[in-house]
């Protein structure tokens, strides 16, 4: 199964430009998105859809997605707003309000959560979302699940925009999945960077945004002293595709910038390929043993 993701879109950060910088951005992901092979199973876009939350951004975003021969699934970011959004994707499940639900993709089962607090930047998790997240995994405990959300619910050493461990909603969201041994990955967005984390025996991948980029600087921050450093930089749109192979998740992350090809697969390649191919074992033969020391 192949798993496309966007994140941190933030449509409408120029509302009133019709050639917006950030819809560009967005549809050059897309137009590598829906004309790569194999083509995704479905797309994730994890949070921050729109940048002010306002009802004629998800318009245009539900037109730029329309596009998608696959099923996009969405959740909220702390730029969303709720009821805007499900104006215009009503085919979403809410639960008690919020933007949860679970998508049943055969091989795969995803639990999409809301960390949206309306006007805070950082994530939240109530005991009522928390809950429902427990529900579900205590419902399947042997069926291989993914947790689909926007905040990312560890520090990755970005000081202006870590989150602490010690949040109480990190605290809930960390108690909910305790001991459900079932999930396989939690995919995110948040922090405009591609960033993977072992943590709490799985691992979380963190989408680099169609948006611009966050700067990779791991310095500690004053707010009281600006240093001029640089926040947000123009790298190139991108995007994550994630690859279930029955056992794990393998995250791929790529822009989507024509990239200068230095080598091809043609007859001068191609004895390297054989040797490479060869040196595999047949899917029928037995495995070496190996030594252990």
């Amino acid at each position: 199964m192949l798993i496309a993701q966007i994140t941190d879109i933030h449509l409408g950060f120029d509302p009133d430009n019709p050639s917006e910088f950030n819809r560009k951005r967005l549809d050059q992901v897309l137009r590598v998105l829906t004309s790569m092979d194999p083509m995704p199973d479905l797309l994730l876009a994890t949070g921050d859809l729109v940048d002010r939350g306002d009802s004629d951004s998800y318009r245009r975003l539900e037109n730029a997605l329309s596009i998608c021969p696959f099923p996009v699934w969405p959740c909220m970011g702390n730029h969303d707003v709720r009821d805007n959004f499900l104006e215009h994707f009503p085919r979403i499940p809410t639960v008690d309000g919020f933007v949860q639900y679970e998508i049943d993709a055969g091989k795969l089962r995803f639990l999409v959560i809301d960390t949206l607090e309306e006007g805070r930047h950082g994530g939240a998790f109530c005991a009522v979302r928390a809950r429902w997240l427990s529900d579900r995994l205590t419902e399947q405990p042997d069926r291989d699940t993914v947790i689909v959300m926007h905040h990312p619910p560890v520090d990755v050493g970005i000081e202006w925009m870590a989150t602490h461990p010690e949040e109480p909603w990190v605290q809930r969201f960390t108690g909910a999945i305790d001991g459900h041994k079932q999930i396989k990955a939690i995919i995110c967005g948040h922090l405009h960077r591609p960033i993977s984390v072992a943590w709490r025996g799985t691992t979380i991948a963190i989408c680099p945004s169609t948006a611009p980029q966050v700067a990779l600087d791991l310095a500690p921050i004053d707010p009281e002293v600006p240093d001029n450093r640089a926040m947000i930089i123009a790298d190139p749109p991108a995007y994550a595709l994630h690859m279930w192979n029955g056992r794990e998740m393998i995250s791929h992350f790529d822009n989507a910038d024509e990239h200068v090809m230095l080598a091809k697969f043609d007859a001068k390649m191609q004895p390297l390929v054989q040797a490479l191919m060869a040196e595999r074992p047949d899917d029928e033969e037995e495995p070496p043993l190996r030594a252990v020391c």
